[in-house]
């Protein structure tokens, strides 16, 4: 199912066009906008306050309906969706209510609202711009803050023109159309319905931000106001807010303040001198259960700002109506096995590639990454693993027999391999080489190899974790860094019994096989005293220093084989920062030459998970070459490990991306520091037929070192 949704959106030219324009605008305007403010100042009181409200909730509630219930609204607390719906349909039948108008509510989707209201005889009518767009085009949002984003003025055009009357696809005809036809609903309305950005628990006092103003109406012109509220939105005081009134249009929508922030907590008089009713409807439907978990109370974070939809390279490509359901993106994974139920998430979760761009830009500083990485070890927990799977792992977790059906696939792959690369494979297969070429296993491994590396004796010594693409695919990279380690006056060590890192068990949440690999890594690698444990591979230098240590708690290790593996992150340093720190101490050094043009590509768990950025161009720079900054240089490449695999068809194109981005900059060379990108924009050029050179970038470094040492 999941699969036909993807090929249907891929197939939409105009939607990824949108979502395309409007992320590439988004990136440059959002680093604008934050200009001259402490963006981690800012994300880290966000968190503070939103964990606060995650750890005080009872007490939050019960003081926001005190606070408010003394403001003289009426407050409605449940868990329960039904008793929202049957709450405000009871109130609508009792008021004589005959038609609804709608603003800002998340929280009214979630519950389908409007179905139920509809099913009652209530007209309902969304006010804002692109609600409405979507309801009288019979959709669901695509996007937490931008509606219909996914839609073209042509799109709206027809969507008008088919349910209210004919419009040309002119937008400033149609906002004005709009808004001539809305006004009629604000003015005939009996009853209004909002949501709240933000519920202040000591003053009983909801927020409510929007730039078209229609809330206001909404609130302001119908006898009766209904506020429905998730627990989730609550702070503790007013100065809560203003850090989220500082972040939050800056991360949804690029601006510094939204057009319109409303403080209401009282009852207001109406035009006819009555009081109009205030009633906010506060609903938990399972956010008390996320908050008492230690892991996933971060949600509790979330803003709905929605930058993790704007930077994330997938959802660009596929949208929310197919990464998501009633809220999209990362984040809405996550939300949607908390409201929705655990196996309502489970095409979706898949869907992350796992580049962290999410993490790095959420105002509320939620590692909206890890928490997919969980949500998966749930799933695999409970539904248990099929029969491919499971023979998969079972060779994953024995080393001898991984290593030894890896040499023998380098003898078998003869047939298809041509000059490195393995263009095409048959049948079910072919989908793997449509967009790149994949590389040939390598005759002899690295691990074969290393035996007949001559290195001069040191006293300083480093174990090298080469990691399965290094070991098997580009043993050339593990030579390289043998050979500028040795020219540092270190001596390299390679233990035999290192194997898989276990990222693929991992990223798909196969916790046992992860952490059996962890538990093998962690033995080899101090079997061999040395003072660093490196690794030319960033998603091997992450299981290092941050994984191992997890994934053996997460199964309940014994504490002596954590405490090993937390030597082995003490120890562990990514090759990119070790070479470059020798560098500048004047440990490895280059002949300057001419100047060569290259472009760097900053792999997602380098850039993010280690940041480590400046590092690697500096070193390529000393040796000589001039860098010239590709756009977007740390988009993912859309290798994402075994994603890549899954889910070719988006792999390939955010693969397709990065190569556009390339061949702008003109350049003939492209440098990276993780081997999996390496396979993936290698294979890329390798399928265009461009006359680029991808290296990592050890092996750009050890050429020039090479020839500088014959002069």
């Amino acid at each position: 199912m999941i699969k036909e949704e993807i090929q249907k959106a891929l197939k939409n030219a105009n939607l990824s066009g949108a979502l395309t324009r409007f992320s590439e605008a988004y990136v440059i305007s959002r680093k604008k906008i934050y200009e001259g403010l402490d963006f981690e100042a800012l994300r880290e009181q966000i968190a503070s306050s939103k964990s606060y409200t995650a750890d005080h909730l009872d007490e939050l509630v019960n003081q926001f309906i005190k606070s408010a219930t003394d403001n003289g609204a009426k407050v409605f607390f449940t868990q329960n969706p039904d008793e929202v719906r049957n709450y405000i349909i009871e109130l609508a039948k009792k008021n004589n209510v005959k038609s609804v108008v709608k603003s800002k509510s998340m929280a009214t989707e979630e519950i389908h609202l409007n179905k139920y209201l509809q099913e009652a005889g209530i007209e309902v009518n969304e006010t804002d711009l692109g609600e409405w767009i979507i309801q009288l085009a019979g959709q669901r949002p695509s996007h937490m803050v931008l509606p219909a984003i996914h839609l073209t003025r042509h799109d709206v055009s027809d969507v008008f023109t088919k349910k209210v009357e004919p419009i040309e696809p002119d937008i400033s005809r149609m906002v004005k159309f709009a808004r001539k036809h809305l006004r009629r609903k604000f003015m005939t309305a009996d009853m209004g319905i909002t949501g709240a950005n933000i519920a202040i628990a000591e003053t009983g006092t909801l927020v409510v931000c929007t730039n078209e103003g229609n809330a206001r109406l909404t609130m302001a012109l119908p006898k009766i106001h209904v506020a429905v509220v998730g627990v989730e939105k609550l702070v503790a005081k007013i100065e809560d807010t203003f850090p989220i009134l500082r972040t939050l249009a800056r991360s949804a929508t690029v601006q510094i303040i939204t057009s319109y922030v409303s403080f209401v907590n009282a009852q207001t008089e109406h035009t006819d001198g009555s009081k109009k009713e205030l009633h906010i409807v506060l609903f938990d439907n399972n956010r008390s259960k996320i908050a008492k978990d230690p892991l996933f109370k971060q949600t509790f974070q979330c803003i709905r700002c929605a930058s993790c939809l704007n930077v994330c390279p997938v959802f660009r490509i596929i949208g929310g109506h197919v990464f998501g359901r009633v809220y999209t993106g990362g984040i809405g994974t996550i939300l949607t096995a908390w409201t929705e139920g655990l196996k309502a998430s489970k095409d979706i979760q898949g869907l992350c590639i796992q580049c962290g761009n999410c993490a790095k830009v959420c105002p509320g500083k939620i590692n909206i990454p890890d928490l997919i990485l969980e949500l998966r070890k749930k799933l695999a927990k409970e539904e248990g693993l099929n029969f491919k799977t499971k023979a998969i792992y079972s060779v994953v977790n024995n080393r001898k027999l991984f290593h030894t059906m890896l040499r023998t696939a380098s003898k078998l792959q003869k047939p298809f391999e041509k000059q490195g690369f393995i263009r095409h494979l048959p049948f079910f297969l072919s989908e793997l080489t449509e967009q790149r070429s994949l590389p040939a296993i390598a005759d002899v491994a690295f691990r074969d190899r290393f035996k007949n590396i001559k290195q001069p004796k040191s006293d300083r010594k480093a174990v090298f974790y080469a990691g399965c693409l290094i070991d098997f695919a580009y043993p050339e990279i593990g030579e390289a860094l043998v050979k500028l380690l040795n020219t540092a006056g270190i001596e390299v060590l390679f233990p035999e019994e290192q194997t898989c890192c276990g990222a693929p068990a991992r990223y798909s949440g196969v916790m046992d096989v992860a952490a059996n690999n962890s538990k093998q890594n962690v033995k080899a690698l101090l079997s061999l005293n040395a003072e660093y444990i490196v690794s030319a591979c960033p998603t091997c230098t992450v299981a290092l220093k941050k994984q191992f240590i997890k994934d053996l708690i997460d199964q309940g290790y014994k504490e002596d084989v954590i405490k090993k593996a937390q030597e082995v992150s003490t120890k562990a340093i990514d090759a990119s920062a070790l070479i470059n720190k020798l560098i500048k101490e004047g440990k490895i050094n280059f002949k300057k030459s001419n100047e060569q043009t290259f472009t760097y590509h900053d792999p997602c768990h380098l850039i993010r998970s280690l940041n480590i950025y400046m590092e690697p161009r500096e070193s390529l720079q000393s040796s000589g070459l001039k860098l010239i900054e590709m756009f977007e240089s740390d988009t993912c490449c859309g290798m994402g490990g075994s994603y890549s695999l899954k889910f070719p068809e988006i792999s390939g194109i955010i693969l397709k991306r990065k190569l556009e981005n390339i061949k702008k900059t003109g350049v003939k060379l492209v440098c990276t520091d993780c081997p999996g990108c390496v396979m993936q924009i290698r294979g890329g050029v390798d399928k265009e037929g461009l006359d680029i050179q991808v290296k990592h970038s050890l092996d750009i470094l050890i050429e020039r070192l090479q020839s500088n040492n014959e002069k």
